[in-house]
């Protein structure tokens, strides 16, 4: 009895190690370099496709990278014409009394909508980004309502916002995951109008009296930095969403619960080379020849040559251009009339099997049914030119 008991606690003890060695083995296979967080995944910015992913997962505390949200909805807004860059918002109370991070704003001090931007997307300052989201939402009870129904359009299904900031010192519940913040960060990049702010290094307010350094170190080191935004508290350690663009792939490396400020952007950091070394955006480069032209029965014409609409570009393995099929599915015939953008067949570009993508094959100008008069038109044409001859 006493040997079973042993071999019994024995194998326990094995299990018990053994589990977190396998989990840890696992996550190294699906993390292709080094990174001393509690998750982290890289994503290609134009595709959302991920590339490398550990935890990714995992509900964590997001710090002030919970402002990549707040500016998702400040761009929207702005894209959208409800709000300009010179619309004046007055500071309440509830934004002058943000903590942590700031530009010092007094209850009833006004700054324009560009001045604010600033202050939160290069200082991540709690106070202007308060202020800002205010002033688009109507309060702060509004503004998180908003900051939720939109992650939830977005898919993110790991997320759960307490405010716009992400101070947490008095909450449990304002979560979100590396997942859910590339997400975003996907969707905040889509304004091109964010990397007027996000890639500044120094600017200053006030005429000059407050200074704004930018708290993304990798915007003055890292060759083709576009953003995105950092965030620090006890809660959440040390969290990065850093964004780069180099010769058209654009990468988004989120870096979650680091124990030092370096570990963050040494994560992302690797994380963005590994992803630019091994990966290209490449618009694939269509065989016309492989096209053909469609005949119309009853029509006004008798054929016409599809059209393809513009192609998007597509990430891709680096050396593995050459080897993009195209295939074409085409009608050899279409009854008229013909509308203008009517499908008529489709172009697909595969490798290695996968689809990157399909284009449909559609007719340009409509072409109308050949009628009765038009048919008599065409006979007496015939007959006149016959005559002259």
């Amino acid at each position: 009895m006493k040997n079973i008991l042993l071999k019994s606690l024995a194998l326990s003890l094995c299990l018990l190690f053994l589990f977190p060695i396998c989990a840890n083995a696992e996550d190294e296979q699906k993390m292709p370099v080094t990174v001393n967080a509690k998750a982290a995944i890289l994503v290609d910015a134009s595709t959302g496709q991920v590339l490398a992913a550990m935890n990714e997962h995992d509900r964590l505390f997001p710090a002030s990278v919970t402002k990549v949200m707040t500016l998702l909805l400040v761009m929207e807004a702005i894209d959208s014409g409800r709000l300009n860059l010179t619309d004046t918002v007055v500071t309440s109370a509830t934004a002058a009394a943000k903590g942590g991070s700031q530009i010092w704003l007094k209850e009833g001090e006004t700054m324009t909508v560009d001045e604010l931007l600033r202050a939160a997307a290069i200082y991540s300052a709690n106070d202007a980004c308060e202020a800002l989201g205010e002033h688009i939402a109507g309060s702060e009870e509004a503004l998180v309502q908003m900051l939720n129904d939109r992650a939830k359009e977005l898919g993110m299904n790991d997320t759960h916002f307490d405010n716009c900031t992400g101070l947490d010192d008095t909450t449990d519940t304002h979560l979100t995951s590396a997942f859910d913040v590339a997400l975003m960060s996907v969707e905040l990049l889509k304004h091109e109008l964010i990397q007027k702010y996000s890639t500044v290094w120094m600017d200053s307010l006030r005429n000059g009296a407050t200074e704004l350094v930018n708290t993304n170190k990798l915007i003055r080191f890292y060759d083709g930095a576009t953003g995105l935004k950092t965030g620090t508290t006890a809660k959440a350690g040390c969290c990065v969403s850093a964004s780069a663009m180099r010769e058209g792939t654009h990468l988004v490396a989120v870096i979650m619960g680091s124990p030092t400020s370096d570990d963050r952007f040494g994560g992302a950091k690797a994380l963005l080379n590994w992803g630019f070394a091994n990966y290209e955006t490449v618009t694939p480069a269509v065989d016309l020849s492989m096209i053909t032209r469609v005949n119309v029965i009853g029509g006004i014409k008798e054929n016409f040559m599809p059209v393809i609409s513009e192609l998007s570009p597509v990430l891709i393995k680096k050396g593995e251009g050459e080897k993009i099929e195209q295939s074409v599915e085409l009608a050899t015939d279409v009854q008229a009339p013909v509308e203008a953008g009517q499908k008529v067949g489709s172009v697909r570009f595969t490798l290695g099997g996968e689809t990157l993508g399909e284009y449909p094959l559609t007719c340009e100008k409509r072409i109308e049914k050949l009628t009765f008069a038009e048919i008599l038109r065409r006979f007496l044409s015939s007959f006149d030119s016959l005559m002259k001859k």
